[in-house]
């Protein structure tokens, strides 16, 4: 069975994952428009990077939480592997990172995806999940390639 765990250090296996996600970001959206976080940004204080292990100890997936004020964090690099999709995965680490933000004392969420077709299973996961569209937060700026997303929690 996966499991989800903090992972403070962040493995070379969790680097490679991570890696290959911003190269897909990369791949689909123009330059000022890719908005995920390297790993230095994600060892930054404040951080905290959840990663889902299969039963063969590899990586499936991560989910990040950035804090943006006190009660308000940012929901960031959400990733499944590509094998793994379709699996209920992206559901699995978007329960445990609300359950880790209720838990941290956040009452708001709220993140950045992406606007074009790539990102639809994505935003259709976040609709479901209580997230509506919200203007631009924190240090964003309005971005025809991205789509702002908020929830109370």
């Amino acid at each position: 069975m996966p499991a989800i765990a903090l992972d403070a250090s962040i493995a070379d296996d969790v680097v490679a994952f991570l890696d290959e996600h911003l190269a897909d970001m990369r791949s689909v959206s123009p330059p000022e428009s890719v908005h995920a976080l390297d790993v230095a940004a994600l060892r930054a204080p404040g951080m905290r990077l959840w990663v889902l292990r299969g039963d063969d100890g590899g990586v499936q997936g991560t989910v990040a939480l950035a804090p943006l004020e006190p009660g308000h964090v940012e929901l960031k690099s959400m990733r499944v592997s590509g094998a793994s999709r379709g699996a209920g995965l992206g559901r699995m680490l978007l329960d445990h990172v609300l359950a880790e933000a209720v838990a941290g004392g956040a009452t708001r969420v709220s993140l950045e995806t992406g606007a074009e077709p790539y990102f639809a299973p994505a935003r259709a996961l976040y609709l479901r999940n209580g997230f509506a569209a919200c203007a631009p937060f924190g240090s964003y700026v309005p971005d025809p390639n991205s789509v702002f997303m908020t929830r109370a929690l």
